[in-house]
């Protein structure tokens, strides 16, 4: 396989899941994730967490991880200079509801938690089995970006029957939800930054969805001209991920994303305004077809009265002649106009 055709097949976004890309893409940038940690989650003890105290650890765990669950990701982040513990995030992505999120999401910390033990212990023999150790607290967070509601328990005593007579013995943590469809439009607007425009892209399901934004040229013309060249290849690569999925042609899809990466973004939203592009496509194809083939016809029946009124004048009226103009006007037709 060629150098180019490699290249080209790494940077091309998987349509099969569209949604677990996209995620990937986010969750795997740290100024993004810093972003969403900040102002989405309204822990006071992440409000000041930056890009840099966020280090990827989802390669470490990955045998907790299974084929299906490959936009899960986890984050060791550094709270302080002078604190020495970390804190893992986890972060889960759904695109419908998942009623055992909870146990899933146990395993994960539980998983986690002996991994740090182990370390501790490669560090110091016998130190988690004295007084003051600690493990490092976790953050479970689903991200939900289906278009329906969560309605999954975020406790996971509610998955267990008898919880209530076994309440003292029952583990009772509950996870973060992130419902993207729960932020109104001018709620993600008012956040600024550029993962409130991924995430109003992600949450859409149709062309429709595009027209109806109406996002504010400022908040465009902003994220346009102060995002780094890596958001705004993020971005790019996540909104050619939705128009994929929403079947726009290959070579529109590079012309809008060319346009984010211009920093040109308010075009990409302005064209759709008023055009539903596969409808209008496919109706404009069908009503083409449909007068290729009345012009056709027409054209057909005009040939075969000429070729009838040559035979009638010249008295060749036996049936083979007539045979033969038949089968003329239908060869007519077909070569022409391929009906």
């Amino acid at each position: 396989m060629s150098k180019e055709k490699k290249t080209s097949q790494k940077k091309h976004i998987s349509n099969s899941k569209p949604h677990d890309s996209s995620s990937k893409l986010i969750f795997g940038n740290p100024e993004l994730c810093s972003q969403f940690l900040r102002n989405y989650m309204d822990i006071p003890l992440l409000k000041n967490i930056r890009a840099e105290d966020i280090e990827d650890v989802t390669e470490r765990y990955i045998p907790m991880f299974t084929e299906e669950r490959n936009s899960d990701t986890v984050k060791r982040i550094k709270l302080s200079e002078k604190d020495t513990l970390f804190f893992v995030t986890l972060i889960e992505h759904k695109t419908k509801v998942d009623y055992n999120v909870s146990m899933q999401l146990l395993r994960y910390m539980v998983y986690i938690w002996e991994d740090f033990e182990k370390e501790m212990e490669k560090k110091k023999k016998g130190i988690s089995k004295t007084k003051d150790f600690r493990y490092p607290p976790i953050l479970p967070i689903v991200y939900y970006e289906g278009s329906g509601k969560w309605t999954a328990p975020c406790n996971i005593k509610d998955r267990i029957y008898f919880d209530e007579a076994f309440e003292p013995f029952t583990p009772k943590f509950s996870y973060k939800l992130v419902q993207l469809n729960e932020y109104s439009v001018g709620e993600l607007v008012e956040k600024k930054d550029e993962l409130s425009l991924l995430m109003l892209i992600n949450r859409l399901q149709s062309i429709a969805a595009f027209r109806e934004l109406n996002l504010p040229r400022d908040y465009l013309k902003d994220l346009s001209e102060n995002s780094t060249d890596e958001l705004l290849d993020i971005i790019a690569r996540v909104t050619a991920s939705m128009l994929r999925h929403l079947h726009l042609p290959e070579e529109e899809v590079s012309e809008f994303t060319d346009q984010v990466k211009e920093r040109d973004m308010a075009v990409l939203f302005e064209y759709f305004e008023d055009v539903d592009l596969p409808a209008e496509r496919k109706k404009a194809r069908e009503e083409g077809l449909a007068e290729g083939r009345a012009e056709g016809r027409a054209e057909g029946e005009s040939r075969f009265a000429k070729l009838t009124q040559l035979l009638l004048e010249s008295d060749r009226t036996d049936d083979l002649s007539r045979a033969v103009i038949d089968l003329e006007y239908r060869k007519e037709l077909y070569l022409q106009y391929n009906l």
